[in-house]
């Protein structure tokens, strides 16, 4: 069986990887762009089955979040991809534009999507290096100290309203070298505010009085507000050359060894959700799916996602087991023809998201604007319209979004509001694992069950049965191992069971 694997960069960054100093010969625009669509290559599986949307029933190198265990191979993509290809790029784009006026906007924009990416970094690991991190080639510095997640939530939090204040779309654009927006700065300026109201709004379990000023200032309008509509979602477009890595590997040597997660599907079917046709499908031949032409079966009655908590063997005496077809499993698998096509784009910041935040916003009484319902509904109508970008399928019509937004545990009631918010979160992340696992973290919900598997890592355990951080890579703990001790002291251990900063 294979690992995920990410895709390759083009010829001139395989030459970067070899020798980084080469990115002095190269525009700067160029190496922005490469940074954003890199940002959408890891694959973050594991926290796809923390969060118990996608399960394996397998070992060794599979053996992840399905068995709340310690597996390197994928625990260490975040940080390798996004310190030794995104942020390391972005490093140079700032620093070879800090001194020049028309490329102020590409300046601001990195910054932007730096803080991006190290948020996603805090959120995974806890400490990670930040004021030393990418210097290898500027100062010399090649193993960075640890900072502590707090102070670089501060610096990110900085940066996302410094550089979003900055913007000037009377400057110069860089046009259609920006993957998300082709270069406009009022959509950047959205973006930027999004991205502080999540992270103000991870302050909620530890500082809600910080979580309230944050809010404010990310809504206020005269920055520019938050994200309108599913027009201003930042994604990447994937294509026939550069492929979605996740869809990559499970059209590839993955598709008999990944199914959906009990608890995800259920909760679909349980409350008629017209998206599940989307997502899941049962096949005529798990092992083989795209043999047979006109085998998949989406009907929702038919769908069964795999339980956790099992392995190969014991996966068979599992309640309401569906059987075996050669070596795989009869559960519910991805969408081959929509949420999982080769060339399925990657969402990193969604309007749904954002309307959601808003609404428990609203809830909480950081804002005063809108009602928390009317962001839930417009929310759940986003996310179901974001569904037509990945395929031909009939768009979920008008009476189906009606009847789902009045329909039992889903029409908005206020004594549940925080549940039914944040469920709708976990759906409309579905696939921006990271974020979803986050916001899982952060609200507790949706109220999922452990996964007991027997060799869990005692941690997890430990720390209330989810596994609240992933490990630092073994690369990084052999041969940075003075900052990484010390890092891992701070935050109590280098445990999967240790909470980061904004989770205790």
């Amino acid at each position: 069986m294979l690992v995920f694997a990410m895709n390759s960069c083009d010829k001139n960054f395989e030459d970067i990887n070899i020798n980084p100093s080469l990115a002095n010969d190269l525009n700067p625009v160029y190496l922005f762009s490469n940074a954003q669509r890199l940002s959408a290559i890891p694959s973050y599986h594991y926290q796809g089955e923390i969060v118990q949307q996608i399960n394996t029933p397998y070992g060794g190198i599979l053996a992840a979040g399905n068995r709340n265990i310690i597996n390197d191979q994928h625990a260490n993509a975040a940080f390798n991809t996004l310190f030794n290809e995104s942020i390391r790029y972005l490093i140079e784009v700032i620093n070879k534009t800090q001194d020049n006026p028309d490329e102020s906007n590409l300046h601001n924009m990195a910054r932007i999507w730096k803080a991006y990416c190290f948020q996603i970094l805090v959120d995974t690991y806890g400490d990670v290096p930040y004021s030393e991190a990418g210097q290898g080639y500027i100062s010399g510095i090649f193993l960075p100290k640890y900072d502590l997640s707090e102070t670089i939530y501060d610096a990110i939090i900085q940066e996302y309203t410094d550089a979003t204040n900055a913007l000037d779309a009377s400057k110069a654009s860089i046009g259609t070298a920006d993957l998300f927006y082709g270069g406009d700065i009022a959509k950047w300026k959205r973006l930027g505010n999004s991205l502080l109201l999540r992270a103000g709004m991870r302050y909620t379990k530890i500082d809600e009085s910080r979580a309230r000023t944050l809010v404010a200032q990310a809504v206020d309008p005269a920055r520019g507000g938050v994200l309108l509509s599913n027009d201003d979602n930042a994604l990447i477009q994937f294509n026939a050359t550069y492929t979605n890595a996740t869809s990559n590997a499970l059209l590839g040597g993955e598709r008999a060894n990944y199914y959906i997660g009990a608890a995800f599907v259920d909760f679909l079917k349980t409350h008629n959700d017209p998206r599940l046709r989307y997502i899941a499908v049962k096949y005529e031949n798990p092992s083989n799916p795209l043999a047979t032409a006109g085998s998949a079966n989406t009907n929702p009655a038919d769908q069964q996602g795999m339980p956790y908590g099992y392995d190969e063997s014991s996966i068979e005496d599992a309640p309401g087991f569906p059987g075996k077809i050669g070596s795989a499993f009869q559960y519910s698998q991805f969408n081959r023809a929509t949420v999982m096509r080769i060339d399925a784009p990657e969402y990193l910041v969604s309007y749904s998201q954002t309307q959601l935040l808003l609404a428990e916003a609203r809830y909480r009484g950081f804002i005063t604007t809108g009602t928390a319902a009317e962001y839930y509904e417009s929310a759940i109508v986003a996310h179901m319209e974001q569904a037509n970008t990945y395929g031909s399928m009939p768009a979920i019509s008008a009476s189906e979004k009606t009847d789902y937004l009045s329909g039992a545990g889903v029409a908005f009631d206020e004594a549940n509001a925080l549940q039914q918010i944040n469920e709708q979160y976990w759906v409309s992340s579905f696939r921006n694992w990271s974020e979803g696992w986050a916001n899982f973290r952060r609200s507790g919900y949706p109220q999922l069950s452990p996964i007991n598997f027997p060799s869990q890592d005692p941690s997890v355990a430990a720390g209330g049965g989810f596994i609240r951080r992933l490990v630092y890579p073994l690369r990084e703990v052999s041969v940075n191992s003075a900052n990484v001790s010390e890092a891992a002291s701070r935050m109590g251990g280098d445990n999967l069971g240790v909470p980061v900063f904004w989770d205790r």
